[in-house]
C-alpha cells in the first residue's frame, strides 16, 4: 500500500487538552496536503475547522462528543451532537456509556446510541461508537458491536486514546468478523507506524485514528 491510499484511511487528529487554534489550523492545512480522510477536532474548534478547509476540498470534519469518558447524560450528549452539527461536523465519534454499559444497562445504552445515530442521519452526518476496547473483555466487545448494530451506528471504534491502551489488531478481526459488513471499523489510539496502520487495516480497520499522521505515511521513524 501506498502512503498516498494510506491516508485516505486516516483521521488526521488533535484531541490533547493543549490543543491550540493554531494548532487546528495547521492540522486542517496538512490534512488538505496529505489527502487525509477528515480532521478529528475537538468540539470547540468544530466551525475553525470548517472554515479553514474551506470548499473544494474532501476532508470531512469529525469531532467527539461525551469524550473521553462515556458517562454523560443523554440529554448532554445529544446538545453537543447537535451544536457539533450546526457548527459543520459530519462525522461524529461518540464515547459509548462504557459505565452503563458494564452495569447491564444495556437497553439504556442502545437506546441513546439510537437517538443520536437517528439525529446524525436526519442531518446527513454519521456516527462513530467508540466502545474503548481497552475496558472491555472480549465477550463485552462482542456484545458491544451487537448493541452499535442495533443502534444503527455508521461505525464502531476501538478506543478514544485517553485508555491504557488503544487498538489492537486482534481486536479489530474479533469486531470484523462480529460487525456485518455494512457497518464499518475505525482503529484509533497508539497507532505509531506505518507498519502498525497497515496491520490494522489489513485485519479489517475501515478508518485510522492517528495524530502521527504524516509519520506513518511518509514512513518516518516515531517514538
Amino acid at each position: 500500500m501506498a502512503g498516498e491510499e494510506l491516508a485516505s484511511y486516516i483521521d488526521h487528529t488533535q484531541l490533547k487538552p493543549d490543543a491550540t487554534a493554531e494548532g487546528i489550523a495547521q492540522l486542517c492545512d496538512e490534512a488538505r496536503s496529505y489527502g487525509f480522510a477528515a480532521v478529528c477536532v475537538p468540539p470547540c474548534y468544530v466551525t475553525l475547522a470548517k472554515e479553514r478547509l474551506g470548499v473544494g476540498t474532501t476532508v470531512k470534519v469529525a469531532t467527539v462528543v461525551g469524550f473521553p469518558l462515556g458517562y454523560q447524560h443523554s440529554k448532554v450528549k445529544f446538545l453537543e451532537t447537535h451544536q457539533a452539527i450546526a457548527d459543520g461536523a459530519v462525522e461524529i465519534d461518540v464515547v459509548m456509556n462504557v459505565s452503563a454499559f458494564k452495569s447491564g444497562k444495556l437497553g439504556e445504552v442502545e437506546r441513546e446510541l439510537g437517538d443520536l445515530a437517528k439525529f446524525c442521519h436526519l442531518k446527513e452526518a454519521i456516527l462513530k461508537v467508540i466502545i474503548e476496547t481497552a475496558l472491555l473483555s472480549e465477550e463485552e466487545i462482542v456484545k458491544a458491536c451487537e448493541l452499535c448494530v442495533a443502534a444503527g451506528a455508521d461505525y464502531v471504534k476501538t478506543s478514544t486514546g485517553f485508555a491504557a491502551k488503544g487498538a489492537t489488531v486482534e481486536n479489530i478481526a474479533l469486531m470484523r468478523r462480529v460487525l456485518p459488513n455494512h457497518v464499518k471499523i475505525k482503529a484509533s489510539g497508539g497507532i505509531r507506524t506505518f507498519a502498525d496502520a497497515e496491520a490494522l487495516i489489513k485485519a479489517g480497520a475501515d478508518r485510522l485514528g492517528c495524530s502521527a499522521s504524516i509519520k506513518i505515511v511518509t514512513h518516518e521513524q516515531t517514538t
